[in-house]
C-alpha cells in the first residue's frame, strides 16, 4: 500500500511541478519579478509548524492552475483582505471570507468594466457602483448580481434614470432623462413605462395618464404650455382614440387643427438605452485552492450520516485539490480537473469505488404517449364536445363593448340567467349545426371577459385553441370528484365538468378572486378564463357545467415529476407500483423526496403570495386545495439516471463543513441576460434546484424526509389547485368521522382556518431559500 502511495505522490508532483513553471512565468510578467512561495513549499512548512489550520497568515501564492493570490489566508482558503488575479485577466481586490468574496471589494474585468461595492457569498450584493466599459455606471442597490432596490444609472449618450430596480431593470417608481432634457416621472414595468406617469417635453408641452409598453394607453391629459389641453382615451390604434379639446382662455383657435397621433409619433424617437451586458458574473469564477491533506493517517475518521450512510476508503488524489466557487453553496463536487497542472486518475491507473452513498441512484420516470384520448366521432362525448366549442365560439365571437377593469357590482349577479337556445338549422343568432339541440348559458360574462384581458388572452387565440379544427383530448378518468377532464389540442386549457355546488362557490368568491389577481398579478391560484353551461334538450333536461382554466404544464420543457400536495398524510401515498408510474403519473404528500430551493427573491416573493392566497381562500371558505408542482430536470443521463449537480461532500468530513459547495452555473447564466426574465413569473419557468431527501426507516408517515445534500438543477412550475371545495356538511361529516378513526390532523376535511394554517406549516417546510 505505501509502494501505491508512493508512486501516486511521485505523478502528482510531476504534474504539478510542470504547471508552477509555467504559473511563475506568468505571474513574474504580469507583478513583476517577485518571490512567490510554491503551494507545495507553503504546505511542508505548514505541516512542519503544525500550525492551527485555521491560524490567519499572510500569503502570496501561485495556485496550481496558474490563478495568483497576494493576501491573507486560514483553514486553506483566502480569508481576510487580498487580492486574486485570474489567468483570464479578471481581478478581485477586497474582502473574504473562507474563500468567498464577502464584505467590501473591487472587481475588473479585463475588457475595463469595474464593480467596486459590496459582496455577499460571490455575488455583487448590496451597495455597489459598476462602471461599463462604454462609459455606463450605475451606483445603488444590488441583489445577486442584478440591479435591485433604488439606483441612479448614468448612461454614455446622455441619458440618465434614477428610481427603483427590480431583477435588473427599471421597474416601480423612477425618472429617466433623455440627454436633450425631455423626461419621464411614473412608474416602470420589466424596463419599460408601463402604468401612470407624465412625459415633459423641453418646450413645456407634457401628457399626463396612463401608459402601456412605452406608449400612451388609456386615460390621459395632453397639456400644452399656453395652458389648452386636451382628454380623453389614448391608443396607438387611431380608431380606438377619443376626446376633447379644451383650449385656454386667450387662446380659442390654439390647437384645432392638432392630432393626438402627433404624440406618438414624437415619442417613437424616444426609446430607453438597454445598457451593457456584464461579460462573466464574479460568481461564475472558480478559485483554485491547494488543500494540503495534514495528519496522515491520523485524520479523523469521517462520519456517520443521519440515514446510516458512511463514505470510507482510500483518500482520492483528487481530494488534495478541489475548485472552489466564490458564491456560498458553490462547490463543484471533486473534480479531476482537466491539462494544466492537475491528476488524472485514469493516467495514474487508479479506479477507487466511490463509497460516497447507499442512496440508490435516482431514475427518471418512463416517457409517457401524451395525455388523453382525442374525442373523434362516434365518442360517447363527442356531441357535448360540438355543443362546447359552438357555445364558445358564439360567447367570444358577439360583439361586445370594450371590456374596463373597473366592474359594477351588477356584472357579478349570477341571478340574471340568460339562455341561448341552438336548434341544428340555426337560428337569428346561432349558425346551423350538425349536433342536436342544446341550450348554453354563459355566467358572469363580463367579469370573466375582464380576467381574461387581466390575464393576457388574445381572444381570437383563445377561441382557435378551444374551437379549431382539432378536437379536444379527454382524459383518461375522471377526478376524485367525479369531474371529467378535457385538454385543448395545444394544451394551453384544461377543461372541467363541474357539480352545481363547485359553480355556486365559484360565483360566490368572484368578487374577492377577481380583485385579488387585480392587486397581486403573480398570484397562484388557478386561473380561471369562463364558466358555462350546456343544457341538453329532451326528456332528460340534462345539464353540464364547465369552467375553463389555464394548464399549469404546458411547456417547452418536459415535465418529469408531478406533485400533488396538501400537507396530510391519511391516504396520501399513490397506489402505483414503481414500474407504473410515468411522467403523468400525479404524485401525494408521501412520495415527495425532495426539498425545493429558490433563490432569495423568488422564496421571498413565494412566501409573500402563498400566504395572500392562503388568506383569500380561508376568508371565501374554502379548503382541500393543493399545491401543484411539475419539475423538469435539467441532466439526465442516456441510461435515464437523474445526474446530481454537485453537493456538500457526502463524507461530512469536518475540514469541508460550512464551506461553500454547489454550482451555480445554470443561475447566473441567466442572470447575464436580464432579458431572459420575462419569461420567468412565480410557478412558471422556475430555474431552481431541489435537494433530495429521506425519510427515516420506520416512519412511513413521516411527512418531510431528511435532507442528503445531493442536489438537482431543475425547472419548477407549480399553482395552487382544486380552489372551489366550500367546507360544507358532507366535509364536516367526513372530518367527524375519520376523527374517530384517525389522527385528526392526518386527515384532508379540517375547516378552513386550520387547513390554510397547516397548508402553509407544510409548504414553508418543503420550499426555502437557496442559501
Amino acid at each position: 500500500m505505501m509502494g501505491k502511495d508512493s508512486s501516486v505522490m511521485k505523478a502528482w508532483e510531476a504534474t504539478v511541478r510542470k504547471t508552477q513553471a509555467v504559473a511563475k512565468k506568468r505571474a513574474n510578467s504580469i507583478f513583476g519579478t517577485t518571490h512567490v512561495a510554491h503551494a507545495d513549499e507553503e504546505d511542508n512548512k505548514d505541516d512542519q509548524s503544525g500550525s492551527d489550520a485555521s491560524e490567519l497568515y499572510h500569503a502570496e501564492r501561485v495556485l496550481p492552475n496558474g490563478d495568483y493570490y497576494k493576501g491573507e489566508w486560514a483553514d486553506n482558503f483566502p480569508h481576510g483582505k487580498g487580492k486574486y488575479l485570474w489567468t483570464d485577466g479578471c481581478m478581485y481586490v477586497g474582502e473574504w471570507f473562507k474563500g468567498k468574496t464577502m464584505g467590501k471589494g473591487r472587481f475588473t474585468w479585463p475588457s475595463g468594466p469595474t464593480y467596486e461595492g459590496e459582496f455577499k457569498s460571490g455575488y455583487m450584493d448590496g451597495t455597489g457602483t459598476y462602471t461599463a466599459s462604454n462609459g455606463d455606471t450605475y451606483k445603488g442597490q444590488w441583489v445577486v448580481n442584478l440591479k435591485h432596490g433604488h439606483g441612479v444609472k448614468s448612461f454614455a449618450n446622455g441619458d440618465r434614470y434614477e428610481g427603483e430596480w427590480r431583477r435588473g431593470l427599471e421597474d416601480g417608481q423612477g425618472r429617466y432623462q433623455w440627454k436633450d432634457g425631455n423626461h419621464y416621472v411614473g412608474e416602470w414595468r420589466n424596463g419599460t413605462i408601463w402604468g401612470k406617469g407624465s412625459f415633459v417635453w423641453g418646450n413645456g408641452n407634457r401628457y399626463e395618464g396612463y401608459w402601456e409598453d412605452g406608449l400612451p394607453k388609456g386615460n390621459g391629459t395632453f397639456k400644452w404650455s399656453d395652458g389648452s389641453f386636451y382628454v380623453g382615451n389614448w391608443s396607438k390604434d387611431p380608431s380606438d382614440q377619443s376626446g376633447t379639446y379644451y383650449p385656454c382662455g386667450t387662446s380659442e383657435e390654439g390647437h384645432l387643427e392638432w392630432d393626438p397621433q402627433e404624440v406618438f409619433n414624437e415619442l417613437s424617437e424616444y426609446s430607453i438605452c438597454p445598457g451593457e451586458k456584464v461579460s462573466i458574473l464574479p460568481s461564475q469564477k472558480k478559485l483554485a485552492v491547494w488543500r494540503s491533506t495534514k495528519g496522515g493517517d491520523g485524520a479523523k475518521p469521517r462520519r456517520m450520516s443521519v440515514d446510516g450512510r458512511v463514505s470510507v476508503g482510500l483518500e482520492k488524489p483528487s481530494d488534495r485539490m478541489q475548485i472552489w466557487g466564490g458564491a456560498e453553496g458553490d462547490f463543484s463536487g471533486y473534480r479531476t480537473p482537466t491539462r494544466g497542472g492537475a491528476l488524472d486518475e485514469d493516467l495514474l491507473g487508479l479506479h477507487i469505488d466511490d463509497a460516497r452513498t447507499q442512496l440508490h441512484t435516482l431514475k427518471a420516470p418512463r416517457k409517457s404517449k401524451r395525455q388523453g384520448e382525442t374525442i373523434c366521432k362516434g365518442h360517447k362525448n363527442y356531441e357535448l364536445m360540438l355543443n362546447l366549442q359552438l357555445g364558445i365560439r358564439h360567447a367570444i365571437g358577439r360583439p361586445a363593448p370594450s371590456a374596463s377593469l373597473d366592474l359594477k357590482p351588477s356584472a357579478f349577479d349570477s341571478k340574471e340567467k340568460v339562455w341561448t337556445r341552438f336548434p341544428p338549422e340555426g337560428s337569428k343568432y346561432t349558425p346551423p349545426h350538425a349536433s342536436i339541440e342544446f341550450k348554453w348559458k354563459d355566467y358572469c360574462p363580463v367579469v370573466f371577459r375582464a380576467l381574461r384581458k387581466l390575464f393576457k388572452v388574445d381572444a381570437a387565440d383563445y377561441m382557435i385553441s378551444i374551437c379549431g379544427d382539432d378536437a379536444l383530448r379527454e382524459l383518461s378518468s375522471p377526478g376524485k370528484s367525479g369531474s371529467f377532464f378535457y385538454l385543448t389540442n395545444d394544451d394551453r386549457y384544461m377543461i372541467k365538468t363541474m357539480k352545481k355546488a363547485e359553480a355556486k362557490a365559484l360565483l360566490r368568491m368572484l368578487p374577492a378572486y377577481y380583485n385579488h389577481f387585480r392587486v397581486f398579478e403573480n398570484a397562484l391560484l388557478t386561473k380561471f378564463y369562463g364558466l358555462h353551461c350546456v343544457k341538453l334538450t329532451g326528456p332528460t333536461q340534462k345539464k353540464v357545467r364547465f369552467i375553463i382554466m389555464g394548464n399549469l404544464f404546458c411547456s417547452e420543457y418536459t415535465i418529469n415529476r408531478r406533485f400533488d400536495l396538501k400537507g396530510s398524510s391519511l391516504g396520501r401515498i399513490t397506489d402505483k407500483p414503481e414500474t407504473e408510474i410515468s411522467e403523468t403519473t400525479i404524485l401525494k404528500d408521501l412520495d415527495l423526496n425532495f426539498i425545493f430551493r429558490l433563490q432569495r427573491t423568488w422564496y421571498q416573493e413565494f412566501c409573500r403570495q402563498i400566504d395572500r392566497d392562503c388568506e383569500l381562500l380561508e376568508q371565501e371558505g374554502i379548503m382541500d386545495y393543493s399545491l401543484l408542482v411539475g419539475i423538469h430536470f435539467k441532466d439526465i443521463s442516456a441510461d435515464g439516471d437523474l445526474i446530481p449537480s454537485g453537493s456538500r461532500t457526502p463524507s461530512g468530513d469536518s475540514e469541508s463543513d460550512g464551506t461553500p459547495h454547489i454550482s451555480r452555473v445554470d443561475v447566473d447564466q441567466l442572470l447575464l441576460d436580464p432579458s431572459r426574465w420575462a419569461s420567468i413569473k412565480l410557478g412558471v419557468n422556475m430555474p431552481a434546484r431541489v435537494e433530495r431527501t429521506m425519510r427515516r426507516s420506520g416512519c412511513e408517515l413521516q411527512l418531510v424526509g431528511e435532507p442528503v445534500g445531493e442536489f438537482y438543477e431543475v425547472v419548477l412550475f407549480f399553482g395552487i389547485i382544486d380552489v372551489l371545495q366550500d367546507y360544507d356538511i358532507t366535509k364536516k361529516l367526513e372530518h367527524a368521522y375519520k376523527s374517530i378513526q384517525y389522527d385528526p390532523t392526518s386527515i384532508s376535511a379540517v375547516d378552513p382556518k386550520q387547513y390554510s394554517k397547516r397548508f402553509r406549516d407544510f409548504i414553508f417546510r418543503i420550499f426555502s431559500e437557496d442559501s
